[in-house]
């Protein structure tokens, strides 16, 4: 049986999205891109734009997870504000739409598509083409990125997903 998984790049400028079709440890490209909003307009605005965006994406696909890459600290604390914001956004979205949620550091998902948590943005890239058997890169890098995180979230969330489904399981 597969599934799809909804991977989110957060961001205020530029929310990155990625959907893979996962079966067994098989990941297949759907779909990918980047929700843009403009810097002119008030932040309720576009927080609103990436809100509707998101929404219209798990109506059209009806992803069965998401992954949204952990916000970190970030020296830009205007950027961090925005990543966090579209962060929660995207979570919560993912709650009211009953999706399981995981989030994953940019050095986990870099670790599972590449091998590696140091890789740069050009070999990520390289992978997610690889990996997902595509003729060109995706791009820009926060659709790669948001793929990648699909990516992690196939291997390593289905992992996690059956230790917790055991361990509730074993409750009294």
């Amino acid at each position: 049986m597969s599934r799809i998984i909804l991977g989110v790049d957060p961001g205020l400028t530029r929310c990155g999205f990625g959907l893979v079709r996962v079966s067994g440890s098989k990941v297949e490209y759907v779909h990918a891109g980047v929700i843009r909003t403009s810097t002119d307009l008030p932040v309720d605005e576009r927080l609103h734009g990436v809100w509707l965006s998101l929404l219209d994406l798990i109506n059209e696909y009806l992803p069965a997870a998401m992954a949204v890459e952990r916000v970190y600290a970030q020296v830009n604390l205007r950027t961090v504000m925005g990543t966090a914001q579209v962060s929660g956004l995207a979570l919560t979205l993912a709650r009211l739409n009953g999706l399981p949620v995981s989030t994953y550091t940019p050095t986990e998902m870099k670790a599972a598509v590449t091998g590696s948590g140091r890789a740069d943005k050009a070999q990520v890239t390289a992978m997610v083409q690889r990996l997902l058997k595509l003729s060109a890169p995706v791009k820009p890098a926060d659709a790669s990125d948001a793929l990648g995180l699909a990516i992690c979230h196939a291997w390593r969330g289905s992992a996690q997903e059956r230790i917790a489904t055991a361990l509730a399981a074993a409750r009294p």
